[in-house]
């Protein structure tokens, strides 16, 4: 069987799609009228789409990423590749990058980035016949893990690999912290992101928490990942 059959198929008959962008494959969960990436995308996928694409970021451009101290502040050298300044691993979420460069990559790989709303079903409505870990097929969640927020990243440290904190509703890794995900939703010039990240505590990754931010934006806590029509 093709590659291409492969994925035409795994959406008719809604199984996980995967689509590789660098050494792993991407695995894409349905969720009703779309398919959402099981993890955000990492800096293995961002490269190999970076390289592919001819793409030198805003961050790169201008310095390097911000993070958060009495202010926000620049931090030479501070990119997607080198997250908190030291080489990021392959497997980490791809962060310091732009509202814009996010949709970029969604595009490239055949997808978009997720509305809210469709962000929200995914994170906190169970859709699945035969849900894992627990979960109730129709229920709606407090949290992506579920009632309780254990499982998520909130270490205030950093964030860690992708599909490394616990698995959550709709078999999905990292959608409460870890890093804030960009939405496809835009007010003027500022766009949503939601999910929280390493940095707060777990009240920002229930449904309430997402925030505006600019969509030019980028710093050490934004990621994202993609959505696609099936």
């Amino acid at each position: 069987m093709t590659r291409r059959t492969w994925l035409a198929l795994a959406i008719v008959i809604g199984c996980p799609a995967t689509v590789g962008m660098a050494s792993s494959p991407v695995i894409r969960m349905p969720v009703g009228a779309f398919s959402i990436d099981r993890t955000e995308v990492t800096v293995g996928s961002f490269r190999a789409f970076a390289r592919a694409t001819g793409l030198t970021t805003a961050a790169e451009r201008d310095g390097g990423g911000f993070e958060f101290a009495s202010g926000w502040t620049r931090r030479p050298g501070w990119t997607y590749e080198r997250p908190q300044g030291a080489p990021g691993s392959d497997d980490e979420p791809a962060t310091h990058v732009t509202w814009g460069e996010a949709s970029r990559y969604c595009a490239h790989a055949g997808g978009r980035l997720p509305t809210l709303a469709e962000w929200r079903q995914a994170a906190y409505t169970e859709t699945r016949d035969a849900p894992t870990d627990g979960f109730v097929k129709g229920r709606t969640y407090a949290y992506p893990v579920g009632d309780a927020p254990e499982g998520m990243n909130n270490n205030r440290r950093s964030h860690v690999p992708v599909g490394t904190t616990a698995r959550g509703v709709n078999g999905l890794h990292e959608m409460g912290a870890n890093v804030w995900e960009w939405a496809a939703d835009r007010r003027g010039d500022d766009a949503m992101t939601t999910g929280g990240s390493w940095w707060y505590g777990p009240a920002q990754a229930r449904a309430d928490g997402a925030q505006w931010k600019p969509a030019e934006f980028y710093a050490v806590y934004v990621g994202f990942r993609c959505a696609y029509d099936r």
